[in-house]
């Protein structure tokens, strides 16, 4: 069983330059969950889209897809 605080974690920087289905693949093989629908897919792979688009052009930060918060079991999509 994976242990994972978050299923993708990569600096800004590496994230826009890395392909969208290496991303997907790094996400969707950490998932945890063996009932990880096709919507939540498909989700995942527009959010890859959606935020290289909206992030291109900066140098600094991190990006985090599913990221559990610690003590609340809860997860933020990105």
């Amino acid at each position: 069983m994976k242990n994972l605080r978050a299923y993708y974690s990569k600096d800004l920087v590496e994230f826009l330059k890395e392909s969208d289905n290496s991303i997907y693949g790094e996400i969707n093989s950490n998932a945890t969950n063996a009932d990880v629908t096709i919507e939540q897919q498909n989700a995942w792979k527009q959010e890859i889209v959606i935020l290289k688009k909206q992030l291109s052009g900066l140098t600094e930060g991190r990006i985090l897809f599913e990221y559990t918060i610690p003590r609340m079991g809860k997860r933020v999509d990105v």
